[in-house]
């Protein structure tokens, strides 16, 4: 059985989606989710679903090997961020990698980088005129948004699109994309 990590910064519904597809797996399981807010959604999401929870601090992350210490613990084979936010550092890059994957809300290499998550995204592509948007799916480097890109799939921009109806236009490709990607790169 794989053991999967997942950080996350947010309310978690692509965490509480990967977690409950690798449910009934024989393959893999979420076995823990580290946060960066203390405050965040994916907290109550991973607890209703028996999922160890771990929330840790910028030193933490950054400055010392807990968080990594927190992932070796628990025999993990593969790191997924949901909606993290932060740079991974050198000291996790070296131990897993390869073997850590993100998802970002467009179409890279266009409209990523620092500060190009959620809504703002989803702004600059309806700004700019783009007649589609989608997911990326990725490896992580120390790079914001510059892995290896795994998976992508897209969607129509419509005249009238909001950033609004735009992510959940997205919202439903990652839900769909997110743990079949995640499950393929484990076998």
């Amino acid at each position: 059985m794989k053991n999967i990590a997942i950080l996350a910064s947010g309310n978690g519904t692509n965490a509480e989606r990967i977690i409950k597809y690798f449910e009934e797996s024989e393959l893999a399981q979420v076995n823990v989710v580290l946060t960066n807010k203390a405050d965040a959604g994916v907290i109550d999401r991973a607890h209703s679903l028996f999922v160890d929870v771990h929330v840790f601090n910028r030193d933490d992350f950054n400055n010392s090997n807990k968080v990594l210490d927190i992932i070796t613990q628990y025999n993990t084979d593969l790191i997924v961020l949901a909606g993290f936010l932060w740079l991974v550092p050198e000291n996790i890059l070296e131990k897993y990698e390869n073997r850590i994957v993100n998802i970002h809300p467009a179409l890279l290499p266009s409209y990523g980088g620092k500060g190009m998550y959620g809504s703002r995204v989803h702004e600059a592509v309806i700004e700019a005129g783009d007649s589609k948007s989608g997911i990326t799916i990725h490896k992580v480097n120390k790079h914001y948004d510059e892995g290896q890109i795994i998976f992508q799939t897209e969607v129509n921009v419509d005249n009238d699109e909001t950033p609004d109806s735009l992510a959940g236009k997205i919202h439903k490709l990652e839900h769909k994309h997110f743990p079949e990607v995640i499950e393929s790169m484990l076998v």
